[in-house]
Formats: C-alpha cells, sequence, structure tokens
C-alpha cells in the first residue's frame, strides 16, 4: 500500500493521472468485434533470479507459472535458465534455454533456445530497459524449428518523494519469423502491454504488481484472436 506522506505529495498526484491514462489505453479492446474474439482472465506469478557469477558472467533463472480459465488451473509453466555476459555496465548477451509445457486445452511440451540482448541505463527521471530476444523452438506434434523474435521495452519512474515505488509499463511484440507444419506461422503472434507498480522490498528484491494484456494471433484466419487478461505478480531476486 502507498504512504499516506506520498499520496499527499503534489508530484505523485501528477503521475497519476499519466498512468490511469495508460491503463485506460491498455484497456481499450481492439477493433474486431467482441464475439470474433476470445477472453480469458489470468494469474502469472513469475519469479525471476539474476546472479553475478565473476565480474561479467551473469547466471539467470526463472520459474513462470501461469494460471487460465478465469485462473480455475494452470495454463502453462515454464522453466528459463540463462548464461549472460556483461559488456558494458548498461549492456549485456545472454545464451539461455527455455522447456515450456502448456496444459490447455491439451497437454503440449515445448523446448526452446534463445539468444538475447539487454540494455538497461538509468536516466534522470526513469529507468529503460531493453530487451531483444531471438527463440528457436521445438513444439510437440509440429514438423520443423519455429524462429520468433521479441522486442521490449520497460519503462519505470520512480514515484517522488518515495525511495521503495515507482510506476511501471512496457510492451513486448513477437513475431513469428517462418511458418512450420502444425505450428505458428509467420507474421505477427502476440502483443503484450503492462502497466501497474514497482516496490523495493530491499537491495536484492523487488516486485512488480499490475494488469497485462496479451492480445494473441491464433492459427485461425483473422488479426488478433484472442485476449488475455493478467494479473501479473512478478518477483526480481538480484545478487
Amino acid at each position: 500500500m502507498l504512504a499516506s506522506d506520498d499520496l499527499k505529495n503534489p508530484s505523485f498526484s501528477r503521475l497519476i493521472g499519466p498512468a490511469l491514462l495508460a491503463a485506460i489505453l491498455v484497456l481499450i479492446p481492439s477493433g474486431r468485434s467482441q464475439a470474433a474474439t476470445e477472453h480469458d482472465g489470468q494469474l502469472w506469478i513469475p519469479f525471476y533470479l539474476t546472479a553475478s557469477l565473476t565480474d561479467r558472467v551473469l547466471g539467470y533463472f526463472e520459474v513462470n507459472p501461469r494460471f487460465g480459465d478465469n485462473v480455475s488451473e494452470i495454463n502453462q509453466l515454464l522453466i528459463r535458465p540463462a548464461l549472460g555476459y556483461q559488456l558494458t555496465p548498461h549492456f549485456s548477451l545472454w545464451q539461455g534455454y527455455a522447456w515450456v509445457t502448456n496444459y490447455q486445452p491439451s497437454f503440449r511440451g515445448e523446448q526452446r533456445i534463445f539468444q538475447q540482448a539487454i540494455y538497461s541505463r538509468p536516466f534522470h527521471a526513469f529507468r529503460l530497459l531493453s530487451r531483444t530476444r531471438l527463440e528457436e523452438r521445438w513444439i510437440q506434434d509440429s514438423r520443423g524449428t519455429s524462429l520468433r523474435a521479441r522486442e521490449m521495452l520497460r519503462f519505470m519512474v520512480p514515484v517522488a518523494g518515495s525511495e521503495v515505488w515507482s510506476f511501471v509499463v512496457y510492451d513486448e511484440i513477437f513475431v513469428n519469423l517462418n511458418s512450420i507444419e502444425n505450428g505458428p506461422q509467420s507474421g505477427f503472434d502476440q502483443n503484450r502491454a503492462f502497466v501497474g507498480i514497482n516496490r523495493t522490498i530491499n537491495r536484492h528484491m523487488n516486485v512488480d504488481l499490475g494488469y497485462q494484456n496479451v492480445a494473441v494471433n491464433t492459427v485461425e484466419p483473422g488479426f488478433v484472436d484472442k485476449h488475455l487478461h493478467v494479473i501479473l505478480i512478478q518477483t526480481f531476486i538480484n545478487f
């Protein structure tokens, strides 16, 4: 909960308007009719651990359970380890692996390897993070290697007068680079837009809490065929 001093702070009040506007823009449905689009309420509670193994080498481990069907059952689980190399104070390169299990509408396993570049830097009024990722995916019952590119831009704006609270907004777009039999087709895959708050727990841990809209282009005809309305609680642990 926000401290009363934060709520009374004029600078804090000025930030509430833009944050609410961002939330409204995220919630606006696409131009397609509601009847043609499937909707689902979900809960995602990922945990991310990043550790400095040497002065330059970084280790990463992610556990990411996702609950769907209006948060009534587990929909997907991701386990994602990676190794990174810190080229500069703001820029790092990574190589990782992901084991993905999908449970709805039926079980379907997936394995991935991925490469990514991360640029993270604080500015006067905000912190910027850019993550560019390329994935090679092997999906159960599909033939071939699916290639997917992802780009995320994340902004954190500290709340004036508070050392622990920040507003967070980010967007990540996914594009399939090829088509495979009985699997992803080339073109737009999905987009994830998030708006929320971040709370610093201590120097090793911080937590995001907010709303994420996931617009998914399924293999059926049409541009966006599914919207996931996600309550996202993600925990970052850094050593």
